[in-house]
């Protein structure tokens, strides 16, 4: 079984989100995973000076001081970028990390950033009909180095890719389980299905089973084979005998049925049910980024129970 840490970039420094990586790199985990936002979530105002490292730095600084882990964004926000210069930038990742880099993105989410930096935010259906460009482009130019497109919004006349993808072509991580447009433009362009337990959906075997199946008939109705995208969840965790911080961690976050919050024993059930939902990967989401003792305790204590 595979796990991986969302390891957060804000309200922290660069130098314990490098400890946390170089911890993880020496230990059982296989992947490490950051965020993009340029304001610290969920976005209330009295916290906005306070830090948001830029995702795509992060990684490739993560990349230049790893060489176990995978690497990417849970999940990237395609109105931040220009596709074509998010392709740029992950081939450069994917080679400085010899491989080892995910490309995890969505369609947007947070208005106010976008007010904050000048960028446009789009109606819901616009910036779904953007990101399918986008994952339709970014396949194109990450399987053959070398791409046209003439979209509604995106363009691309005979570009290349160089550096493209390190050896495999660089995989596409949809973010978001959103039944009638983003599992589709999974089941057209993705590789890696991500349920999000930060949404507030239920955590439970029954929950992912009911979007693998919708997944599953989107690859039918678009002749892909289900079996080529892997299943993987972030689970928001918090090990802790206090029964008030877990339901404060619960109730803060909005979080859903089925969270990891708790007692170790009932952290190894949730965790232990989604593994036998047949996951193929689990993201551990909430560890304090300056608590590295948590990280040791999650890896040795939880992770271990799945060996």
């Amino acid at each position: 079984m595979k796990f991986g840490a969302q390891v957060s970039c804000y309200r922290n420094t660069w130098d314990s989100i490098r400890e946390v990586a170089e911890i993880m790199d020496a230990g059982p985990w296989e992947s490490i995973w950051f965020a993009d936002h340029y304001l610290p979530p969920p976005g209330r105002k009295e916290e906005e000076h306070l830090t948001a490292h830029e995702a795509f730095t992060v990684a490739a600084a993560v990349a230049g001081i790893t060489s176990t882990l995978r690497i990417g964004h849970l999940v990237l926000g395609n109105t931040y970028r220009n596709p074509g210069l998010t392709a740029k930038m992950a081939g450069t990742v994917d080679h400085i990390s010899h491989g080892r880099f995910v490309l995890g993105i969505g369609a947007a989410w947070f208005e106010r950033e976008h007010e904050a930096y000048g960028w446009d935010f789009p109606s819901m259906k616009e910036r779904q009909d953007r990101f399918e460009e986008a994952a339709q482009m970014l396949r194109a130019l990450f399987h053959d180095s070398r791409a046209s497109f003439d979209g509604s919004y995106y363009t691309l006349e005979d570009a290349p890719l160089s550096p493209g993808s390190y050896d495999a072509p660089i995989p596409i991580l949809v973010g978001g389980t959103g039944e009638k447009r983003t599992l589709r433009t999974l089941a057209r362009y993705g590789d890696v299905m991500n349920l999000d337990g930060w949404a507030g959906g239920p955590m439970t075997k029954d929950y992912f089973h009911h979007k693998v199946s919708v997944l599953n008939a989107h690859c039918e109705a678009e002749g892909r084979d289900p079996s080529e995208i892997r299943h993987t969840v972030l689970m928001p965790t918090m090990v802790t005998d206090d029964s008030a911080a877990a339901e404060a961690f619960m109730r803060g976050r909005r979080l859903g049925e089925g969270t990891a919050a708790g007692p170790k024993s009932y952290v190894i059930d949730r965790i232990g049910e989604i593994v036998g939902a047949g996951a193929d990967e689990i993201m551990i989401g909430g560890i304090p980024t300056e608590d590295v003792d948590q990280y040791h305790l999650v890896a040795e204590e939880v992770l271990s129970q799945f060996a």
